[in-house]
């Protein structure tokens, strides 16, 4: 069976791992990045800690799958009627079933300036950048700012402006800085931390970010933005160093093909009790309408039920529906302290840290071979920040 998943995410990579285990299913992974990102782990990456730990090759998690292809060619069309995929390259690829497990985009909501002047953590590129900001403004002009902005209290939000304030006292050391005193602000537009845990969680966290210097300003509305300032709620903030990690899409490609799919009212993908949008189409992960769509878990969870969905079917068995699994929450708020939280069960400090560091190795063995399951984990304690930030040796050059 010829089986073409699009995407390389959490999905996608699950997805085919699982149909690789039937060695009559050939798999080709249509895709646009030529590494799998580990998305819990890219605040660390932001504030200083191994790239290893975020990027992995796809190659090192295919090496051993002979059934599996990777393409980077990122598409643009499906013709469910021919069965075809177009790429951007223009080529096409036929397909018996396609899984769409592309994933969410950054957007900005119309916030003027936002898109120009604001940072990110959604990608390599971007986290690259913002090192480079940061090493231009710390070590070439010399300047620590008074205030430092993340915009956005979920889990991202949360995680990076948990380590911001450790990350910029470090590199204040490393450049031979005078000490100044800074502050760590977070936005949420909502009236709390965390909108999607409970209110007992959510005062919790704050209270965690409040101890680690971070001031929290919830029920702020983002009104602009330019090179040196931030517009909250009519308050100008004076910064240069506004990280955007709020804001999600669904991916352009599904707007593009419009008349191939249902939408949703937020504009996410219907699907039926199989995980499917049309004949021989699933969609899985941030783009299918489910509950808990948007969380890696979720994306984890449709691409193993996609897997068994389609091998039951090729045995001629019955189809089970899908039944939408809530995850637990492990979101780390500084060193050695996170808040875990799964239906009535939470707790909080350097327990839930645990959990999250278990959680995270087993995410990575989801992935990964063991030897370099325990390489990407370990890597999370190491430092790099010459990494991406250029030396003054590289400048020169």
């Amino acid at each position: 069976m010829n089986i073409v998943i699009v995407g390389s995410g959490f999905g996608g990579v699950k997805a085919a791992l699982e149909l690789a285990k039937n060695k009559k299913n050939h798999i080709t992974i249509l895709t646009d990045k030529e590494d799998f990102q580990y998305f819990p782990a890219l605040y660390s990456t932001a504030t200083g800690r191994s790239h290893k730990q975020a990027w992995i090759p796809l190659g090192q998690i295919f090496t051993s799958r002979s059934n599996i292809d990777v393409i980077i060619d990122p598409i643009v069309r499906i013709d469910s009627k021919a069965k075809l995929l177009t790429g951007e390259s223009g080529n096409t690829y036929g397909y018996t079933k396609v899984i769409l497990a592309l994933g969410s985009v950054t957007t900005y909501f119309g916030v003027q300036g936002l898109d120009a002047y604001s940072h990110g953590i959604k990608s390599s590129d971007e986290i690259k950048q913002l090192k480079r900001h940061l090493y231009k403004s710390m070590f070439e002009d010399r300047v620590i700012e008074k205030d430092y902005v993340v915009i956005g209290a979920g889990p991202t939000g949360i995680e990076l402006a948990s380590s911001m304030g450790e990350y910029i006292e470090r590199l204040r050391v490393d450049y031979r800085l005078p000490k100044r005193k800074t502050r760590i602000n977070i936005v949420e537009a909502s009236p709390r931390v965390m909108p999607r845990m409970s209110e007992y969680s959510s005062r919790k966290i704050a209270k965690r970010l409040k101890q680690l210097g971070v001031h929290v300003m919830t029920n702020k509305k983002v009104e602009e933005q330019t090179a040196d300032e931030l517009l909250v709620s009519g308050r100008p903030i004076k910064s240069g160093t506004v990280i955007w990690t709020s804001g999600v899409a669904t991916s352009p490609f599904y707007q593009a093909n419009e008349s191939e799919f249902i939408f949703s009212p937020n504009r996410k993908v219907v699907v039926d009790d199989y995980m499917r949008a049309g004949k021989d189409i699933y969609v899985i992960g941030d783009n299918a309408f489910t509950p808990y769509s948007g969380l890696a878990q979720t994306a984890m969870y449709d691409a193993k039920f996609v897997a068994r969905d389609i091998e039951r079917r090729k045995k001629g068995k019955k189809a089970t529906k899908y039944k939408p699994m809530l995850p637990p929450v492990v979101l780390p708020v500084g060193r050695r302290w996170a808040a875990f939280e799964w239906r009535w069960i939470r707790f909080y400090g350097w327990p839930a840290s645990l959990v999250r560091s278990v959680a995270d190795f087993i995410g990575y063995m989801d992935i990964l071979p063991l030897g370099r399951a325990i390489d990407a984990w370990r890597s999370q304690d190491i430092y790099e920040d010459d990494y991406f930030a250029p030396t003054p040796a590289t400048e020169a050059e």
